[in-house]
């Protein structure tokens, strides 16, 4: 019969057979442990992504509100429909457009930006209806308007 094997220190290396591994029930724990970290990061990362879908609404929409002011100085008058700010209306002299790019009056979410002139209580408004496209809400489902 073969002798175990001895390391230079004079204890005995183990067969493999004699070793043990994870059990069962190490393994599932591993697992999921695993799993739940992943759920909270996946949960902080997508919150993060409305949030900053919501910013970015913000941006827009003045941003837009100065394509729709270099309209006004350009012609005179404010456009009828934000679709004016990309191609020309045939009554808009003085037009030196394109003001703005299809996809900019979009938001965020894919929603057409809400535009009324006049408007309640300013020359016009612009409003993102927010996540859910709908008036009214709250968190990332609230109106984003220009002010």
């Amino acid at each position: 019969m073969r002798q175990p094997s001895r390391t230079r220190s004079g204890s005995r290396l183990r067969s493999p057979a004699s070793q043990s591994g994870f059990s069962l029930l190490e393994i599932i724990i591993v697992l999921i442990l695993i799993g739940g970290i992943m759920a909270l990061v996946g949960s902080r990362l997508l919150g993060g992504a409305d949030r900053g879908k919501a910013n970015l609404a913000k941006s827009q929409i003045q941003t837009l509100a100065g394509k729709v002011e270099n309209y006004q100085l350009d012609t005179g008058s404010l456009p009828s429909r934000l679709d004016d700010l990309v191609t020309a209306p045939a009554n808009a002299a003085g037009w030196l457009g394109p003001y703005a790019k299809p996809a900019e009056l979009k938001d965020p979410w894919g929603h057409p930006v809400e535009y009324r002139a006049p408007g309640e209580s300013q020359p016009f408004d612009l409003i993102s209806y927010g996540k859910d496209g709908k008036p009214g809400g709250e968190s990332y489902d609230a109106d984003i308007q220009y002010q």
